[in-house]
């Protein structure tokens, strides 16, 4: 059964994912790894899920202020064990609903080219390709995406 709770990025297991996507990120960044890296500071989230499959900490995402009316998607992850099991999109559905809660009424979000799956999966969650917007605009293996909420 998955559960999803709503935490900040102190939760320990939140950490812990995020330990584990940031070292997927870096063989998939590769010398690109240390220009995201310093985008993906977690010291400030506040608003964190983590999703756990029969109590096993599986899946993160996190959305953090952009502009008054606009969360950014942060470190979404899920144990390449766990994937093609709806989780991601679970996550991504909880964190949307928290924004509208938050009065917020569009999610952006950057990923990057060799994240084929993650693509695929914002494609199929509603999110449409955008103009690279602040510090990735010009930067070529970034994409960016954005979904309105109301």
């Amino acid at each position: 059964m998955l559960t999803i709770i709503r935490t900040n990025s102190d939760h320990p297991d939140f950490k812990s994912l995020v330990q584990l996507l940031d070292k997927d990120l870096a063989i998939r960044d590769g010398d690109d790894h240390a220009f995201y890296n310093q985008f993906n500071s977690i010291a400030t989230i506040k608003h964190a899920l983590v999703a756990y499959e029969d109590d096993i900490p599986v899946a993160c995402g996190a959305i953090k202020n952009y502009d008054p009316q606009s969360m950014e998607v942060k470190r979404m992850y899920t144990h390449p064990d766990h994937r093609k099991k709806g989780i991601a999109s679970a996550v991504l559905a909880e964190l949307e609903q928290w924004a509208v809660e938050l009065d917020i009424s569009r999610c952006i979000l950057e990923t990057g080219r060799n994240q084929p799956e993650a693509i695929a999966m914002y494609h199929h969650c509603g999110y449409k390709q955008i103009q690279n917007y602040g510090q990735y605009a010009g930067i070529e293996n970034s994409l960016c995406f954005e979904k309105m909420l109301r």
